[in-house]
């Protein structure tokens, strides 16, 4: 293209590439993420606050069956983790991402109000349809709150300035630190509040806290950097998908042509503002033939979209293709993190419990030691392990992306094994005692045994949740980080859903066999053998994990290539643009 038609650059003292006579903007940073920290803050503390006990109102005040009760909690979580995919297509789309953000938590809000009506004014009757109705509603509202709260934030630092650039680095990691902050308080304070006040007041300050973070989101509405929608990302993906089946018999030849071009006429530049360049890759190379300019290509004076793609829109599609490996590879860890608010409450709600004379600890509280943990870790993590692991790996993150997940993947092996041979414990004590056929006796056993499998969980989360929120911001294409948001969430609801199959596979063949391994009476059900299941099967995933990590090839920019590395990539691929 003409390059006088481009726009006069220039260069400030930070290195941020800003067109000429426009001074730097005053928003964005740390002032207007501190607002959307809170507000995640506060819907962390809201979802954890009905999560983290939902089995014990379901079990003990609408009468449902353990296993069934397991299998509702897992559902509802699958299906807030699954709808973040419409919102972000929404958000990306059409609405934008604060526009997304501030619906939603008004729907989140006005579905905590509803469940708190339920538990409350709501005759007995009518109180089951009007509770899941209830939750659904939050269910929606999650679906637009969560794939864009993270991607807003993160958008607030711009990646063309070093210095936000730096602080861009550490914000998954602090983000990850304070909705776990968020998380924990939810399940100390609320939790102890329906067990020990009532349903209503618990619920009641969920509502609350709502109403709270949503004035907060609004006070920052002047600091706030916002994107306009830009489009269905996966028009230009399809595209790419159309293209290359249309060309599929044309070779590229040494020599020959490939387009270089965006869809509106705008050359890829390397460095270039408001687009960056990808580097070319070898992987998948059947979709590149979408971007070989042929006879009727070069004949044509407008380029055809579903016939000639840019370089950039086919390593955009490569950057999603690569992975979803990735996404099918974590779902068992996420199988796995949900015994959380399952199984290993039930545990402790059969054990002794008692701190003092005149307090009891609510069994679903356990679940804060995972965020007092991460509490911990992460800062260690940030400060300490990843200098250390810097200076021995030369790598500037110390370990990459899919060697911090990975860790957490065997850790939660680590996790289940330790909950398994706690639960034979419990088991054989109960056995000693002849309480075996009693489901309602304590059980003579401290619940702080449970302690090591809730520490492993919070260690295994700051490597692998937090390791997959900065994969699947940092690998997709710009325009889609919203969707990529939402792909990392859904692996946590489609993780539920497995587990939930894994629990009716494992209830079908062992009641085939004798007496189901999950039965409501904990002390003659086989839990620990269904841990040790999901122990094996995590096995298997990690080994399959380590086959796909070693395979991955992560995105590289023209901008962040040595110039060494950029004239090689240039006799290699670069051809005459058009």
């Amino acid at each position: 293209m003409d390059s006088s038609v481009a726009p006069v650059m220039m260069i400030d003292a930070n290195q941020k590439r800003l067109p000429a006579g426009e001074k730097r903007p005053s928003k964005g940073g740390w002032n207007a993420a501190i607002f959307v920290i809170f507000v995640e803050m506060a819907e962390r503390f809201a979802f954890y606050g009905l999560a983290g006990n939902l089995i014990t109102y379901l079990t003990n005040n609408l009468g449902e069956p353990t296993a069934t009760a397991a299998k509702s909690v897992n559902t509802w979580v699958g299906v807030s983790s699954i709808f973040p995919i419409l919102g972000a297509i929404i958000a990306d789309s059409f609405l934008g991402r604060f526009n997304t953000i501030l619906l939603s938590s008004i729907i989140y809000f006005l579905g905590m109000v509803l469940l708190s009506l339920s538990v409350s004014v709501v005759p007995t009757e009518h109180r089951r349809a009007v509770f899941y109705t209830a939750l659904y509603i939050l269910a929606v509202g999650e679906g637009g709150h969560k794939p864009c709260v993270q991607t807003f934030a993160a958008d607030q630092f711009d990646e063309d300035n070093p210095d936000e650039k730096a602080a861009k680095s550490s914000f998954f990691n602090w983000w990850y630190l304070a909705i776990v902050f968020g998380a924990s308080t939810a399940i100390l304070v609320v939790i102890y509040l329906q067990d020990h006040v009532s349903w209503t007041a618990g619920f009641g300050v969920l509502a609350g806290v709502l109403a709270v973070s949503l004035a907060l989101f609004l006070m920052g509405i002047k600091r706030y950097r916002k994107q306009s929608p830009t489009g269905s990302p996966f028009t230009r993906m399809f595209q790419v998908f159309v293209a290359a089946a249309r060309k599929w018999r044309v070779s590229e030849i040494p020599g020959g042509r490939i387009c270089y071009e965006d869809h509106d006429g705008r050359s890829q530049s390397p460095c270039q503002t408001g687009g960056r360049s990808l580097v070319r890759t070898n992987q998948l190379r059947c979709l590149d033939k979408a971007m070989i300019i042929d006879d009727n290509d070069a004949s044509s004076k407008t380029r055809n979209p579903w016939r000639l793609c840019s370089l950039n829109q086919v390593e955009e599609v490569k950057l999603v293709l690569r992975l979803i490996p990735i996404w099918l590879g974590c779902l068992m860890y996420c199988a796995v993190i949900v015994q959380i608010h399952t199984f290993f409450t039930k545990q402790g709600s059969t054990m002794i419990r008692s701190v003092g004379p005149h307090f009891q600890v609510p069994p679903a509280a356990l679940q804060s030691v995972i965020g007092f943990t991460i509490l911990v870790a992460v800062p260690i993590y940030d400060r300490i392990l990843i200098p250390i692991a810097r200076k021995v790996t030369g790598h500037p993150s110390g370990i990459t992306m899919l060697q911090r997940i990975g860790v957490g993947l065997f850790l939660s092996i680590l996790m289940m094994v330790a909950a398994a041979l706690v639960e034979a414990k419990r088991v054989s004590i109960a056995k000693e005692h002849g309480i075996i056929d009693s489901p309602k006796a304590t059980v003579p056993m401290s619940i702080w045994w449970l302690l090591p499998q809730y520490i492993i969980c919070g260690i295994a989360d700051a490597f692998t949740i937090v390791g997959l929120q900065e994969l699947f911001y940092d690998q997709v294409p710009e325009v889609m980080r919203s969707v990529g948001a939402a792909a990392y969430i859904s692996i946590v609801g489609i993780g539920s859903f497995v587990n939930t199959a894994i629990i009716s596979i494992v209830q079908n063949i062992s009641s085939r066999h004798g007496k189901a391994w999950l039965g409501n009476n904990l002390n003659r059900a086989h839990l620990d053998y269904f841990y040790w299941v999901l122990a094996g099967l995590s096995a298997v995933n990690l080994c399959v994990y380590l086959g796909i990590a070693k395979g991955f090839v992560y995105k590289r920019v023209e901008c962040d290539d040595t110039e060494e590395e950029k004239g090689l990539n240039s006799n290699i691929y670069l051809d005459e643009q058009i």
